[in-house]
């Protein structure tokens, strides 16, 4: 009897740490700003330039867990120059975006997917494990809090995007006893200066975006350094707005720029087929987009849609063929192609 009430009674401390240590919307804390700078709409916002008032910040230690959340006005973020951030980049993020709808009212796209994906990825970076639906609750306060700066366009939307970075003050490959998880927004219109309209690729097999074994299926920053002066090459010497990334000996086409790819043709049985790289090797990005794009295709069931690998030999073959569709589908002309959720339709 007094072992089990020993056992009972360390499990209860167990459970009253536990829920000390987790991020809990009931104790965020809100400091409103007494400078709002939100004065009137934008027909041409540059995507990520404009900062709404507030942000939301919350700080983590392996000893003592998740500290209380804050909503305040954006300020520079407090870290030491030794913080593992600045030097293993030991940094995951994510985008997601909320929408004016025609009732008024402001909704998040799909926030529970992007929620698990920045979830997994923080486990592959060793970073700290959140409860996503108390952190989703405190996104949505931040977004009512500057609800203002949500666009009343059909247009434009507001980005935003949670980070999670290791700031422990040590030097050393070794996992962050410390993080800050924080989220910022800004209200944007689309990705590309030009709008929605055809681009040309840079398709070069010396340029690896990720490989097998790799990140290339996690949101990290990391991943996107590398490819900011392949991406400068590719516009300045060779005019194309965006790299296709190809892997391996057969030239598997994989991703563009940030963007899932998919291709609309007609397969060599003669059927019309939607197809998409594979997440099974590890090279995609498990976009919510991506994802969206393939439960609703397969809903409609007008065509055949796959996953599976594309090479440049494959698609070419298409292409003299005759089988590449010069024309869009009528989904894809109603893609918002922003930020790491946009989608490159080949058809």
């Amino acid at each position: 009897m007094i072992f089990s009430k020993q056992v009972g009674l360390h499990r209860h401390l167990q459970m009253c740490v536990r829920a000390l240590s987790s991020l809990r919307y009931k104790d965020l804390q809100i400091t409103l700003t007494k400078t709002p700078t939100r004065t009137s709409g934008d027909d041409h916002l540059k995507f990520g330039a404009h900062i709404s008032d507030h942000m939301l910040e919350v700080d983590w230690t392996a000893e003592h867990g998740w500290d209380i959340p804050q909503i305040k006005p954006v300020s520079p973020l407090h870290i030491h120059p030794a913080a593992k951030v600045l030097h293993y980049a030991s940094e995951i993020f994510e985008g997601l975006k909320a929408y004016r709808c025609v009732d008024g009212k402001v909704r998040l796209f799909r926030p529970r997917e992007h929620l698990r994906r920045m979830s997994a990825t923080a486990e592959r970076a060793c970073l700290p494990a959140f409860d996503q639906s108390e952190f989703l609750k405190c996104i949505q306060k931040l977004i009512s809090v500057d609800q203002e700066w949500v666009p009343d366009s059909k247009n434009q939307s507001l980005y935003v995007r949670p980070t999670l970075i290791g700031t422990e003050p040590t030097l050393g490959v070794s996992a962050s006893n410390k993080a800050k998880l924080f989220v910022i927004t800004t209200p944007v219109g689309s990705y590309f200066a030009g709008g929605l309209k055809p681009f040309s690729l840079l398709a070069d097999p010396k340029y690896v975006r990720a490989w097998t074994g790799g990140c290339g299926g996690y949101k990290m920053g990391s991943n996107y350094a590398p490819t900011v002066a392949v991406q400068k090459n590719a516009l300045e010497k060779y005019g194309c707005q965006q790299v296709l990334w190809l892997f391996g000996d057969d030239h598997q086409m994989t991703e563009i720029g940030t963007m899932n790819l998919f291709i609309y043709w007609v397969n060599e049985q003669g059927e019309k087929e939607l197809l998409t790289p594979s997440l099974e090797s590890g090279l995609i990005l498990p976009g919510i987009t991506r994802k969206s794009v393939l439960e609703l295709s397969r809903q409609w069931k007008e065509f055949y849609v796959t996953e599976g690998n594309i090479t440049m030999k494959t698609f070419i073959k298409a292409w003299n063929d005759g089988r590449y569709y010069s024309k869009p589908h009528h989904w894809m002309e109603t893609l918002d192609p922003e930020e790491e959720e946009k989608t490159a339709g080949c058809g």
